[in-house]
């Protein structure tokens, strides 16, 4: 079963669904021109399509970009059905492209059925901007749980998108193919708590933090680590 929750920065809404057997976060990030992109797409029952679908279709929104942290299973069992619906071109780091075409073979060993995705169109790396409506976000490369993993950060509303990099009170896991503890905990100190303290962090798992409470609590990443 899915959940759904949203949030304001700056003049940026951002939507959150909690999608599929590994209760990964999908967010929907929308400004007053009602364009909007997708990120982690997640969904992986009719219900959960439905779901998302409806929810664009209610609010008016036209998605414009689907975006991808990172290509684990759970982050993208819904890009064909996105990419076909609304015409969308995947958007990610071209270090992932292997990643993702893994994902079916992933799915076999965890029973679970993945609908083949598209092939990405368009690659991102650190210091690229993603434009939508009148909005912009930045781009950080944060490998570590995954080869080529980077987060979306906006200035103006203070906030990251933070994929499997960082969660409330911990880190992204490790121990899959590409995944470095050493690289990770890198990332996480010197791309991502550099932004500020007052940056809310809205990760691929869990509830959202801020960069002020994991500097201090966090036993990876925190004062105590």
């Amino acid at each position: 079963m899915y959940m759904h929750k949203a949030t304001f920065a700056s003049m940026i809404q951002i939507h959150s669904f909690t999608f599929n057997p590994f209760q990964e976060n999908t967010y929907v990030l929308s400004d007053e021109t009602k364009e909007c992109v997708i990120i982690d797409p997640g969904c992986y029952t009719e219900e959960e399509k439905s779901a998302l679908s409806g929810f664009i279709s209610d609010k008016g929104l036209k998605p414009v970009k689907l975006l991808l942290t990172h290509a684990h299973i759970d982050h993208v069992l819904g890009n064909n059905y996105l990419c076909g619906k609304y015409k969308l071109k995947i958007e990610m780091n071209v270090i992932e492209k292997e990643l993702l075409k893994s994902a079916e073979l992933y799915g076999e060993m965890w029973g679970i059925k993945v609908e083949p995705s598209p092939a990405p169109e368009v690659f991102l790396a650190e210091g690229d901007e993603v434009k939508f409506g009148n909005s912009t976000l930045q781009i950080i490369f944060t490998p570590g749980h995954s080869p080529g993993s980077i987060c979306f950060y906006n200035p103006e509303g203070k906030f990251i998108i933070a994929g499997d990099v960082l969660f409330h009170g911990s880190i992204g896991r490790t121990d899959l193919p590409g995944g470095d503890y050493d690289t990770l905990i890198r990332s996480i100190t010197e791309k991502v708590f550099p932004l500020g303290d007052e940056y809310k962090v809205y990760p691929g798992h869990g509830p959202s933090t801020t960069i002020a409470h994991e500097k201090k609590f966090n036993p990876f990443v925190g004062e105590n680590a």
